[in-house]
């Protein structure tokens, strides 16, 4: 039992994030270069929250600071690989015989940036539980809940996804100096990881139902910014693959 529950919680936190990048990273070398720079500036940020934590643990509430400090160090180390992806375009147009896609439209840069540093925080976050969830012992015996696995699978995919859009919104608000989006993106950032303090309480619904509100939110306001419309969408869903058209606005 405890196997499946393993097995289960992976499938239902990585299952989408792997099927997005098989069916578009995994093919372009460049596209896999820039996930990996970006998940390693992700780790960068741990490593700063990590220093921080240090001097956190001896304030009145060393999580609460802990939880919000390390959501700013992440944005900031977001605006860096930014910095840096934007500097390295012309050297990345120069290693290219073509421009492809990921160089010409800035928006899949984003996406890919966004999808890196979703799976390396959704990896640190539940790698450890899911440790646990093999057992031995089973999880509620003394009176804990036996959702806890099943939320955290479910908070890791909302992260990642957040992640993913929270990215494409951040490059989208810079390149185009619309600052309310940035905004939303810190702000979201925040309000979503404090909701997870909740779950110290066994509140999970109030925790999962509010994030993945914001997902959605976020993920419509990424996909219009990066040029998505209902016509697209429709075309999509009632095109053959072979000759969807998407336009994606640089």
């Amino acid at each position: 039992m405890a196997l499946l529950e393993f097995f289960g919680c992976a499938f239902l936190a990585f299952g989408p994030p792997l099927a997005m990048f098989l069916l578009t990273i995994a093919k372009d070398p460049i596209r896999i270069i820039i996930l990996i720079a970006s998940a390693f500036f992700w780790l960068l940020s741990l490593l700063t929250s990590s220093l921080l934590w240090l001097v956190a643990v001896t304030l009145h509430s060393p999580i609460v600071v802990g939880v919000i400090f390390s959501v700013l160090f992440q944005e900031l180390f977001r605006y860096l690989i930014y910095l840096l992806l934007r500097k390295a375009e012309v050297g990345l147009k120069k290693l290219t015989e073509s421009d492809t896609a990921i160089i010409t439209n800035k928006n899949i840069l984003a996406y890919v940036s966004g999808l890196g540093f979703g799976i390396i925080s959704g990896t640190f976050s539940l790698v450890n539980v899911l440790a646990d969830a093999t057992g031995p012992g089973t999880v509620g015996l003394h009176g804990d809940s036996n959702l806890f696995f099943l939320t955290s699978a479910l908070l890791t995919l909302c992260f990642i996804l957040l992640h993913t859009a929270w990215g494409v919104l951040f490059f989208h608000a810079l390149d185009k100096k619309k600052y309310l989006a940035l905004v939303w993106v810190v702000m979201s950032h925040l309000l979503v990881s404090l909701l997870t303090l909740m779950n110290s309480s066994q509140l999970y619904l109030a925790t999962i139902l509010p994030a993945y509100a914001v997902l959605v939110v976020t993920g419509l306001w990424a996909a219009g910014a990066a040029g998505a419309s209902f016509t697209s969408l429709k075309k999509c869903l009632t095109s053959p693959p072979t000759t969807v058209q998407v336009r994606i606005e640089d």
